[in-house]
C-alpha cells in the first residue's frame, strides 16, 4: 500500500485518467473529489463489497437453477415433453 500525505486542494494521480483531490479536512474526516472517466466505476468500499456479494449470490443462484434443470432432464421430467 502506498501511503501519501496531502493537504487541502492537493491531488494525486492514478494512472493517466484518475485524479483524487483533497477538498476538505474536518476533524477526522476528509472529503475527497475523484475525477475519472465514466466507464471507471467508483464506489465506497462498503458499497463495492455489497455489490460484489449480491453479484456472487445471483451467479450462484443461476448456477444452482441450471443444475436443477439438468437433473430434471436426466430424470425424464422435462417440462417440454
Amino acid at each position: 500500500m502506498l501511503v501519501l500525505s496531502r493537504k487541502k486542494n492537493e491531488k494525486i494521480v492514478i494512472g493517466d485518467d484518475v485524479v483524487v483531490t483533497v477538498l476538505e479536512i474536518r476533524g477526522d474526516q476528509i472529503q475527497l473529489g475523484i475525477s475519472a472517466p465514466r466507464e471507471i466505476p467508483i464506489h465506497r468500499m462498503e458499497v463495492y463489497e455489497s455489490i460484489k456479494k449480491v453479484t456472487e449470490e445471483a451467479a450462484r443462484s443461476t448456477t444452482d437453477s441450471i443444475e436443477e434443470l439438468r437433473k430434471m432432464r436426466k430424470k425424464g421430467d422435462d417440462p417440454e415433453e
